[in-house]
């Protein structure tokens, strides 16, 4: 009971139109943080290609400034 209670109180409060539509929003995020975790494990595996040093970052700052 507390579930569908917080869950109606969700609904209400974030203006989603039915229960259903609260729980696809859930789905999407756990979906979006699934893809996340994969790409960070992803880059977290690979070979390094630079050192991110403060020299890497102020290039990175004139490509940004152009």
């Amino acid at each position: 009971y507390q579930m569908k209670a917080f869950v109606d109180q969700q609904v209400q409060d974030r203006s989603y139109s039915s229960c259903s539509d609260y729980v696809r929003e859930l789905i999407r995020r756990d979906q979006e943080r699934v893809k996340l975790r994969n790409l960070l494990l992803e880059g977290a595996q690979s070979p390094l290609s630079e050192v991110a040093d403060e020299a890497y970052f102020d290039q990175l700052r004139r490509k940004l400034s152009q």
